[in-house]
């Protein structure tokens, strides 16, 4: 992997999930790390609560858009060194043919956006989506990459998919 390294965060629309992930990272990662964020069918706007659960956290909620994932295919994209999708209908989907063979793993979060409650109960959505996006995270930056092989990272990616965060 090089110095510089690029995570991509997937999911349909890149409105909510995706947003709250590429926000989450870029927060708690360190030089040399930058995350983004995009969808296979992007909704064309950022989620209101997604951008007002990054405010709540303390994080910049400006600059963030919807944004197809064909952005990050082409040739003058950035390299992604690993892409992760954050909902089960992208990881499903064809995925493009990411250039530098990325390392992927599968990060299932439960859709705030599809919360049917009311403001309180929406709002609780997408922090408790926000409280697993952040404890896979915090996992992800703590693997020594320098250190592990390219099938010990993918695997311990995959396997980071499968944690939850404690409640609070």
């Amino acid at each position: 992997m090089s110095a510089s390294r690029n995570v991509l965060f997937l999911c349909t629309a890149n409105s909510a999930r995706s947003i709250l992930a590429e926000g989450l990272f870029n927060s708690l990662a360190g030089a040399g790390w930058k995350a983004y964020s995009a969808g296979s069918h992007p909704k064309g706007e950022v989620h209101p609560l997604a951008l007002a659960t990054l405010q709540a956290l303390g994080l910049p909620a400006e600059g963030y858009r919807s944004k197809s994932w064909d952005e990050f295919a082409g040739g003058d994209a950035p390299p992604m060194d690993v892409v992760i999708t954050v909902c089960d209908a992208a990881a499903g989907e064809a995925c493009p043919l990411w250039p530098g063979r990325p390392l992927t793993a599968h990060w299932g979060v439960a859709d705030p956006a599809a919360c049917a409650g009311g403001e309180t109960e929406q709002r609780k959505a997408f922090h408790d989506a926000a409280r697993v996006l952040k404890r896979r995270i915090q996992l992800f930056l703590s693997l020594p990459f320098d250190r592990l092989d390219r099938p010990s990272l993918q695997d311990e990616l995959r396997g980071i998919g499968k944690t939850w965060a404690p409640l609070q």
